[in-house]
């Protein structure tokens, strides 16, 4: 039976768990713990830090962004991951080998997470590339919405393939505006069919494989003035018309693009009342305790549902698999391709 969680996933100050870190987690409110780049070492460090916040709390979620290029948290001990948008050039070029390498990407970043002590990464990017979009550009697969969905297929069943649940962003697209909504609030003022027929296709086609969505903060103004993490619109439509049923995390509230909801308690509110499942609140512990405070006695199941579930693999022991070498060697080369200077 899966037990409930609490709404609130918070992020740490560094490396270690500091004192008043172990009594914040012990608060029901809280049901997760986020990690950043100043919470990282290396692998082995992240598989102790997950260690000791387990021996807290072992019920909490325990996620990360790990995506590859330039949005991976842990780099030290682990393979250097391309940006999607590489692996979708190698699937319009051949596409048997690319759909081959976003799903062992999916694979190994799944088996290298589970093997550092996280539940989950907040991936795959299903984004389409507009040419627009600085914050997602090649964090992107593809500007074709075709070819992020089925690459975006492929890295799930890979992420699936080890374990490990598949959270797609950010619903219903933010590749289609050129604001970066950690720092402003993006409006996308495209008619809703457009964006059907363009952003929203991977949504649409995955959502029966996904086990979590995060919405953008970005406003859509021809369907609803609210941003989509805000709307009950959009939610409904990820959970009605496109049959989700997984959980739906709100990306972080303390994003210039959550601010339109109001104070931090307005806003966790707001994204709960949308229908979201688990509220992000990061770099900002006064708002993270105000969002606690609104969201007391508030549980859910959706969120558990998600933790890693099999015996973990062993850092050390991932290099005896065949198929960890041969993804490892050809992702971390697609990556020096990518980016020569890192070699």
């Amino acid at each position: 039976m899966t037990q409930p969680l609490g709404p609130v996933m918070l992020d740490l100050e560094g490396p270690k768990l500091t004192a008043a870190e172990k009594r914040l987690l012990l608060e029901p409110t809280v049901g997760g713990v986020i990690l950043f780049a100043r919470n990282v070492e290396n692998g082995y460090q992240v598989r102790q830090l997950c260690s000791d916040i387990r021996r807290v709390r072992a019920d909490l979620l325990l996620a990360v962004d790990q995506e590859g290029g330039r949005v991976q948290r842990i780099k030290e001990g682990l393979t250097r991951l391309p940006a999607m948008a590489r692996i979708g050039e190698r699937y319009r070029d051949n596409p048997e080998d690319g759909l081959a390498l976003a799903k062992d990407a999916g694979w190994l970043l799944g088996m290298e997470m589970a093997a550092c002590g996280l539940d989950l990464s907040f991936a795959p990017v299903l984004d389409v590339e507009s040419g627009v979009s600085s914050v997602i550009g090649d964090r992107s697969f593809s500007s074709d919405p075709q070819h992020v969905a089925q690459l975006g297929s492929a890295f799930i069943q890979g992420l699936h393939d080890a374990g490990m649940a598949a959270v797609g962003k950010h619903f219903p697209g933010h590749g289609g505006v050129a604001a970066d909504s950690h720092i402003a609030l993006p409006v996308d003022d495209r008619p809703l069919e457009v964006i059907k027929r363009h952003d929203l296709i991977p949504f649409a086609q995955l959502a029966a494989q996904l086990e979590g969505v995060m919405p953008a903060h970005v406003i859509y103004s021809a369907f609803d003035k609210r941003p989509a993490g805000f709307s009950p619109s959009w939610l409904g439509m990820l959970r009605e018309s496109l049959g989700f049923k997984g959980c739906v995390f709100s990306d972080d509230l303390s994003m210039a693009g959550a601010h339109e909801a109001g104070d931090p308690k307005a806003r966790a509110q707001a994204a709960l009342a949308a229908g979201c499942d688990m509220l992000l609140v990061c770099n900002d512990r006064a708002a993270a305790l105000e969002v606690m405070l609104a969201c007391q006695g508030i549980e859910t199941k959706r969120p558990a549902k998600l933790r890693y579930s099999r015996a973990r693999p062993d850092l050390d022991a991932l290099s005896a698999l065949g198929r960890w070498r041969r993804a490892h060697a050809k992702l971390e080369a697609l990556a020096n391709q990518s980016n020569p200077s890192a070699i």
